[in-house]
């Protein structure tokens, strides 16, 4: 009998032996090495410091700050990636409990001419009383339940990374309708103010056309210049109106329940000349969606320890106490016991078992590639955010040298109009000359106003006012155990 056990171990030995693995570990710290330096002009960006979490407080408008609280608060993404959230925090407690004794408790009554459990019939009626209580617990000897925890940890931080995308987003387009709605309101001021101007001017002619100083012509020539002001005002207003509503819609309102603060405003607001962006890495580390993705390759990785354990022997332990009385069966036992351990292991076929291996890796390198792809794309879209913001501050800056070279070429086309020495045709083509530069340093503003937001927003900010540690939703598995 000696010898047999020893025969038996040997090959339990053996076995063991041959489920050496030999798998690749991709590091998701690799994807962050040797990331260049933004390319960040100093005139117009401070390298040297992070931008803040609230990044729209820059701003210095209140309105903006209790709108984008309240968004945050009442947003119907938000609000479904926080429930997202909640349910992934429940199956790691689920996972976790593996660690735990399983328990499991049965009884009852009857009352019958046949025994429970069996069916027997024995003819005459009796009462009959039963119960079992059982319990077992899996030996995690081969990491086959820390891996399942990692995995679940992994998860639930992964999907608290994209509640914290979404929280970006939130805040980045609630912060955009805002800021829409203000500039396409200070556009459809200056349209108004055009309109105004052309009609003052169209009045001016025709009255000199009644005094025989000008003629047909040059009334339909300024009639042609209202015109041409009145065509901006209805799709402008259009802009007005579809910016609020989807303020609205941001922030978890109806189209009939636009903020006041949101319609009142009349210009955008301005920030500072330089703005805070921080460094390259630092901004790779602050943005959810690489979080994410390096949370979905540590739970890759845990898979895969997960597939690896299952080479081994699934080993349980198991104790149960039973209780049966049956009037039927006088002399048996009331109360019985079981205890022992549970041994389940694939051998020696694991061809199934090393093909979920070779699954779980390939599936970790696909995830792997997709992290380093992230990275490179938010290095892109930050660099490609800061060339636009510095070529919309020189156009914003030049339009405005421009808007006012045509506000003086206009005042002095009508003095030397007044004395003789131009033609109305003259002070009409400087007047449309001013109201198109208008215009259109209004409309930089609006540009300029939104590559803002896309650079914040590219740079991850926004979802750190959350004062949730980012691991609190995590299971220690050194505390835990």
């Amino acid at each position: 009998m000696f010898k047999l056990s020893q025969i038996v171990i040997a090959g339990l030995l053996v076995q063991l032996s041959g489920c050496a693995v030999d798998v690749t570990r991709q590091d998701g710290e690799k994807a962050f090495a040797a990331i260049p330096a933004l390319s960040a002009e100093e005139a117009y960006f401070d390298t040297n410091t992070a931008p803040q979490g609230n990044w729209w407080q820059l701003y210095n408008d209140a309105a903006l700050n209790q709108i984008v609280s309240e968004a945050l608060q009442a947003n119907k993404d938000l609000s479904a990636a926080e429930a997202n959230l909640k349910r992934s925090r429940s199956v790691l407690q689920e996972v976790d409990a593996r660690r735990l004794p399983g328990t499991d408790i049965n009884g009852g009554v009857s009352y019958g001419d046949g025994i429970p459990a069996t069916g027997m019939s024995i003819g005459d009626t009796q009462l009959t009383q039963y119960g079992t209580f059982s319990v077992s617990w899996e030996a995690d000897l081969f990491g086959r339940v820390s891996a399942a925890i990692n995995a679940a940890n992994a998860d639930v931080a992964t999907v608290q990374a994209a509640r914290d995308s979404v929280r970006i987003t939130v805040a980045a387009e609630t912060t955009r309708a805002y800021l829409n709605a203000c500039s396409y309101a200070f556009s459809l001021t200056v349209a108004e103010q055009s309109l105004a101007a052309s009609q003052e001017q169209l009045w001016l002619v025709a009255a000199m056309e009644q005094a025989g100083s000008a003629v047909q012509a040059d009334i339909e020539r300024a009639k042609g210049v209202v015109a041409s002001a009145r065509a901006d005002i209805p799709l402008l207003t259009a802009q007005h109106r579809n910016a609020l509503i989807q303020l609205a819609a941001l922030m978890g309102r109806t189209p009939d329940n636009i903020p006041a603060a949101a319609s009142e405003c009349e210009a955008p607001p301005q920030m500072s000349a330089v703005l805070p962006v921080g460094d390259a890495q630092s901004m790779l580390r602050r943005r959810p969606d690489l979080r994410q993705a390096e949370m979905q390759l540590k739970a890759e990785a845990a898979r895969m320890d997960i597939a690896i354990a299952d080479m081994y022997p699934q080993i349980s332990l198991g104790a149960g106490l039973n209780y049966f009385n049956s009037e039927a069966i006088s002399t048996s036992d009331a109360f019985s016991f079981s205890l022992g351990p549970l041994i389940s292991w694939r051998f020696p076929n694991q061809q199934q078992t090393r093909a979920r291996i070779r699954q779980a890796e390939a599936q970790q390198e696909m995830v792997f590639a997709q992290l380093e792809g992230a990275v490179l794309n938010a290095l892109s879209e930050v660099e490609q955010a800061l060339q636009n913001v510095v070529a919309q501050r020189q156009r914003e800056a030049a339009l405005q040298s421009a808007m006012a070279a045509y506000e003086r070429a206009f005042d002095m086309t009508q003095t030397r109009y007044q004395a003789g020495a131009s033609s109305y045709l003259d002070v009409l083509t400087a007047q449309q000359d001013w109201l198109t530069a208008r215009a259109s340093h209004a409309a930089s503003l609006q540009q300029l106003t939104a590559q803002r937001v896309t650079l914040f927003k590219a740079l991850g900010g926004g979802w750190e006012q959350d004062n949730t540690p980012q691991n609190e939703s995590t299971l220690s598995l050194t505390s835990s155990r």
